[in-house]
């Protein structure tokens, strides 16, 4: 039986990833702070999976609860790092920007650490992040969630090569999405996909081991404009 772990499972993309994924046979281990979404989701899901009640902003706990669900899980070989915060910042507020780096950057860190090795351990495996187009932006009104998702794919960048350098068959896949309908993106920016469609693009590029995913695909555009930009420009329009 395939086995695949969802960090942020229990709501938006990580609860729609975890339904498709179930569908496809997958054995899931769910894993976020509501303890009770967790339990809500396994009980729609086909199939018998576990849950763990985890909180990445305490990075080093988190780690240990994620080693705990790997070895009681028996044999992981997908795991996505899908929990984020991202929050517009009209005021400089260091407790939301702190958490923005507590958990964009070093849960997710956290978290990635515990993932390689378990993958080289096991001599293969696919770990999946989630980014957002936002990490080719840098702009006024959410400067630190740029920053954070900015960090999360420049890091995974990083482990790909790792990957590759070990020659073991170690998939990396960096998904970065423009605008999704869920809780996080307020109002109904264009271009906003449904997550049922997201998340179908999502597991379409996770089967074919894709090392990087836009959703929909049309934001690979927009992320290379973002990139050949210039900086004063982006400025004035973010």
């Amino acid at each position: 039986m395939k086995q695949g772990i969802i960090i942020g499972a229990s709501s938006g993309i990580g609860y729609e990833l975890a339904v498709q994924l179930a569908r496809k046979g997958y054995q899931l281990g769910l894993v976020a702070r509501r303890l009770e979404k967790l339990e809500q989701l396994s009980t729609v899901l086909p199939g018998e999976h576990f849950i763990a009640q985890s909180d990445v902003s305490n990075a080093e706990q988190a780690q240990h609860e994620l080693t705990d669900l790997i070895n009681k899980m028996g044999n992981v070989e997908l795991i996505v790092l899908n929990s984020g915060v991202g929050q517009q910042e009209k005021q400089l507020d260091w407790p939301v920007e702190r958490e923005m780096i507590d958990v964009n950057i070093r849960g997710f860190a956290a978290l990635t650490v515990v993932a390689m090795n378990h993958f080289r351990e096991r001599g293969n495996g696919h770990l999946v992040g989630i980014s957002s187009v936002a990490a080719h932006m840098s702009g006024g009104m959410a400067p630190t969630y740029a920053a954070t998702k900015a960090f999360v794919s420049s890091y995974f960048n990083g482990m790909r090569s790792r990957a590759e350098y070990s020659k073991l068959p170690i998939t990396v896949t960096t998904v970065e999405p423009g605008f999704v309908d869920t809780p996080m993106v307020q109002g109904s920016p264009i271009w906003t996909a449904t997550v049922e469609r997201a998340v179908s693009q999502l597991v379409t590029g996770l089967m074919k081991k894709k090392g990087h995913i836009y959703i929909t695909k049309r934001w690979r555009y927009v992320a290379w404009l973002l990139n050949v930009m210039p900086k004063w420009l982006m400025r004035r329009l973010f």
